[in-house]
């Protein structure tokens, strides 16, 4: 059986492990440092089985990172969460500490894993972990567009009063208030939301999928955490499963559109090798300058790590 663990058992964490039981993906295994969240959570997702009908095996421990050996696809929801008023940016340099010292124990135990990032600010803490590790890139990416463009699906869907199942979205650039979604990829049923809705509220939901995250902390006074684990879960499983699917995430450019060196959101192949390929899709002018402003932004951001 294959096996995903994920370092992390708050929500985000749990909704991702529960995500991935119920569709029989992997064993798992959950590592929190706070004694008997893991080991709860995981009692609790367990007594489910017989009701949702999966076989595979979850468990839970307390900073005993031994139990991430032989994992398929290690998931880092570590770090602390943001709060209303704060930014993703605002938990750089606190984060990078517990991402560090996580990513550590990762490379010890699972050498040979595939490392999925969460903990925000993503695209930094993406790059930051695949330094600390010393994988090859492919092996080290990071949740973002899947979840922005599942809030671009949404709020189309919402707005021409359709299935979410319907739409598929593509959302580039850094998880933050950078980020490009991009109508003219946004398709129902094959057709572009350009040919649907009007050019203003195209930009209006646009918008909102860049302050998605931030309504939500405004609303709950913590971060989202359903959306977030379900798009991990989709992840993780492409990756077991050797899907090969077509996603956007936080992979690392090498000279594509025009940006090296760093991490941030395009369209990948995914499968058991983690990034398979890049996907360069050909964007306007005004596309690329959003996405090449985004990527500086985030190239700034790297100098106060020391990269």
């Amino acid at each position: 059986m294959p096996k995903v663990s994920i370092i992390g058992a708050g929500n985000v964490g749990a909704s991702a492990a529960l995500r991935l039981a119920e569709r029989d993906v992997a064993d798992i295994v959950m590592v929190d440092i706070v004694e008997g969240l893991p080991q709860g959570k995981a009692l609790d997702m367990v007594q489910a089985a017989p009701l949702a009908a999966f076989s595979v095996g979850i468990t839970g421990t307390t900073n005993q990172y031994e139990s991430i050996s032989g994992s398929d696809v290690v998931i880092v929801t570590s770090g602390l969460p943001r709060k209303p008023g704060m930014t993703r940016e605002d938990l750089l340099k606190v984060n990078a500490d517990i991402v560090s010292k996580v990513t550590q124990q990762v490379v010890k135990y699972a050498p040979k894993c595939v490392l999925l990032m969460l903990t925000n600010p993503l695209d930094l803490m993406t790059y930051h972990a695949w330094k600390v590790s010393g994988f090859p890139a492919q092996r080290v990416l990071g949740q973002s567009g899947v979840l922005d463009s599942a809030r671009f699906s949404t709020f189309v869907a919402e707005a021409l009063g359709i299935s979410p199942a319907d739409v598929t979205a593509m959302v580039m650039g850094g998880h933050g208030d950078t980020m490009v979604p991009l109508p003219r990829y946004t398709t129902v049923s094959g057709i572009s939301v350009v040919d649907l809705l009007p050019a203003e509220q195209i930009g209006r939901i646009a918008q909102r999928t860049r302050d998605g995250g931030a309504e939500i902390v405004n609303l709950m006074k913590t971060s989202g955490y359903y959306a977030a684990g379900a798009s991990l879960a989709k992840m993780a499983e492409a990756i077991v499963r050797d899907q090969k699917r077509i996603l956007p995430a936080s992979a690392y450019l090498t000279g594509q559109y025009g940006i090296r060196d760093l991490y941030i959101g395009v369209p990948i192949k995914l499968g058991a090798g983690g990034v398979e390929q890049i996907l360069e899709l050909k964007l306007t002018d005004a596309e690329l300058g959003e996405l090449r402003k985004s990527a500086g932004f985030y190239k700034e951001q790297l100098k106060v790590l020391g990269y």
